[in-house]
């Protein structure tokens, strides 16, 4: 009996890795061709009498009620012009991220083939840690300045749960979160569940689109931080539920259990050894428990409503060990 079973698994696995390499292949073959415009190189490396040009060339990165006098001195600058130099240590060749970048829109396209191909644009802004890298249209610009490494000198004044994630490794889940406002149907409701499963279906995203990512890197957590939401998922779901939280639109529930934070707040003792936003982490669970239980595609997850998901996905949190 023992030696089916073992057969049995052998045969599981093969199949999914199997049909793992199908997928792969499929994206391998989409053709995937995207330009880089290096405007931080183009603006830090042009003189004040350049600047009409520069400007020219590069509309969308000049607001018209800031003054030419204001641009003129972030050139010459020394603490820009030190960042400046600093970004250019790590990225003055950038051939690797483009590489990565279009093995990424591959996957887009697989998932997604009505999608535009941006251009790319790196650019030096001002430290907006919501921002890194933003998606819009035919542009994808990526703030360069915030993947220099947690332990940066630039980065020091910065929370801890903050650096963490200012690594180049980064950069693509950045994208896909930046992706996922685009493609993701805004939901009415506002209730803990809803906002749960909303980032859910984001970090689902990071699953399909970025396969050889680990589930720390794709949400932005350390291991330890996977290893304790593991170990304590059925003590989460149960106060979740227990609190009648699930369906409340409680104002500070967001701030407590989903947005950026440097950990959850259930009001106990342990809430220093928590990761901030595990309300996402849950939400993860249960949107792959979903997928895992319906016959359904990915474009279909993302418009479904998010009450459907959670009553269809059959979600049973793990047993505390």
């Amino acid at each position: 009996m023992r030696k089916y079973i073992y057969l049995f698994a052998f045969g599981f696995l093969f199949f999914s890795c199997d049909k793992k390499s199908k997928i792969e292949r499929e994206v391998e073959k989409i053709p995937v061709t995207m330009k880089v415009i290096r405007f931080e190189q183009a603006f830090f490396n042009a003189t004040p009498q350049e600047l009409p040009m520069v400007k020219a060339q590069y509309p969308d990165f000049f607001p018209a009620a800031i003054a030419d006098a204001a641009w003129i001195e972030k050139m010459q600058n020394p603490q820009w012009r030190e960042l400046y130099q600093e970004v250019e240590k790590k990225y003055k060749n950038f051939d690797t991220q483009h590489s990565e970048i279009e093995d990424l829109f591959k996957h887009i396209k697989y998932y997604f083939p009505t999608i535009k191909l941006p251009q790319i644009y790196t650019a030096i802004g001002e430290m907006d840690y919501l921002n890194k890298a933003i998606y819009a249209n035919d542009k994808l610009v990526i703030a360069l300045e915030l993947y220099l490494g947690k332990d940066h000198k630039f980065y020091s004044e910065f929370p801890a749960y903050l650096r963490q994630n200012f690594e180049q490794r980064q950069m693509l889940p950045d994208i896909v979160s930046s992706l996922s406002y685009r493609i993701v149907p805004v939901s009415k409701n506002k209730d803990l569940l809803t906002l749960m499963i909303n980032s859910g279906k984001e970090l689902y995203l990071k699953d399909i689109l970025l396969p050889d990512y680990t589930d720390a890197e794709r949400i932005g957590y350390t291991e330890n931080h996977i290893k304790w939401c593991k170990e304590n998922e059925s003590y989460m779901w149960e106060y979740f539920v227990s609190n009648k939280l699930l369906y409340s639109s409680d104002s500070k529930l967001p701030n407590r259990f989903i947005n950026l934070a440097p950990f959850s707040k259930f009001y106990l003792e342990i809430d220093n050894e928590t990761p901030g936003r595990v309300g996402q982490w849950v939400g993860w669970q249960i949107v792959r428990s979903y997928m895992q239980n319906n016959e359904v595609s990915v474009i279909q997850l993302l418009k479904a409503d998010p009450t459907e998901i959670f009553e269809k996905s059959k979600y049973k949190p793990k047993s505390n060990e």
